[in-house]
């Protein structure tokens, strides 16, 4: 029986689960329905991307990995595997390409020392740059992570495992401390309630690099690009504090002073000093303004760590050593 290794900094990702699409269409397949170029994703680098109904709404925000010529994984949120994969069956049937949530992949989410543990005990080698992949032949990949802008020392990597490579290792840290980073980045991960409510600017997609401007045509990208080109999106993700010690509900209304609702949570995750830090969608206006409420508190606004410009994959994927 195997014995497991220890890692205090290490958490077992239950909110993020995979989706692989396989077969010989897959590429082709993906291509005419995510906001990225699918042949960016190359084995070295794993855009950010996502899936829209025809008016452009998102109905899955996920991480686009490639395995083998004709094996790719999206990373997302684990309560939008089966919807997405629903919606996406309809496509594929006119394609040789096949749809699967896999049951033996595990998620870590590591910081520094453990990732170089698990490398190591892998022999896989280990990422350096955000976004970077790498991945060996039995099926187990490592992805660097943006670091969490609270302790900048603290670069990530998500690792999906299979089974077998898992059972070498014991996670003992919480996941909310990677759901907190998220949210400090400015990274929000839909989830099945939230499906159909947001443009991908809506949540900052063009500023993490998520959505193409130079590949044909998607489901949705007709609106998506109009909204871009004409700067008809008014509302945009913003990160902020409360006090508190509960993650908050998804819509939760935040008000400005003349209680008028201007914004909502998608996503929260509770820090160590008793608040809860947020990602929310506010009218841009109202950010100018300031003095806004949250479940009758004041909301304090805190600086993203990117800007709210387009930031084009195509740039992102000459960054990624290929080596």
């Amino acid at each position: 029986m195997v014995t497991p290794m220890v890692l205090a900094s290490t958490a077992q990702i239950t909110h993020l689960a995979s989706v692989d699409v396989k077969g010989e269409d897959a590429e082709k397949f993906l291509q005419g329905q995510t906001s990225a170029h699918a042949a960016l994703a190359n084995g070295h680098f794993a855009p950010l991307t996502c899936f829209c109904t025809p008016k452009g709404r998102m109905l899955a925000n996920t991480q686009l990995l490639r395995l083998s010529d004709n094996h790719f994984r999206l990373v997302l949120s684990s309560s939008l595997v089966e919807p997405l994969i629903a919606h996406l069956k309809k496509f594929a049937a006119f394609y040789r390409a096949e749809l699967s949530a896999p049951e033996d992949v595990v998620l870590f989410g590591a910081a520094t020392d453990d990732a170089s543990v698990i490398a190591d005990a892998l022999n896989l080698p280990l990422p350096t740059v955000t976004w970077q992949q790498q991945s060996d032949a039995q099926g187990n990949s490592a992805l660097c992570y943006p670091e969490d802008v609270e302790n900048e020392t603290s670069v990530r990597w998500l690792f999906a495992l299979t089974d077998s490579a898992a059972e070498n290792f014991q996670a003992d840290a919480e996941p909310r401390r990677w759901q907190l980073s998220d949210v400090r980045r400015g990274l929000a991960w839909l989830e099945a309630d939230q499906q159909d409510q947001y443009l991908p600017q809506m949540l900052n997609w063009e500023a993490l690099g998520g959505i193409s401007f130079k590949k044909g045509c998607y489901t949705g990208q007709e609106v998506v690009a109009r909204a871009h080109f004409r700067g008809q999106v008014k509302k945009r993700l913003a990160r902020g504090v409360i006090e508190g010690n509960q993650p908050l509900e998804h819509g939760a209304s935040i008000t400005n002073v003349g209680e008028k609702t201007v914004g909502e949570v998608v996503t929260s995750a509770v820090n160590d000093n008793g608040q809860v830090e947020l990602l929310a969608v506010i009218n841009t206006k109202t950010l100018e303004e300031g003095k806004l409420t949250l479940e009758d508190q004041p909301l304090t606004l805190r600086e993203l760590p990117y800007r709210i410009e387009r930031l084009d994959p195509e740039q992102l994927a000459q960054t990624i050593p290929t080596a």
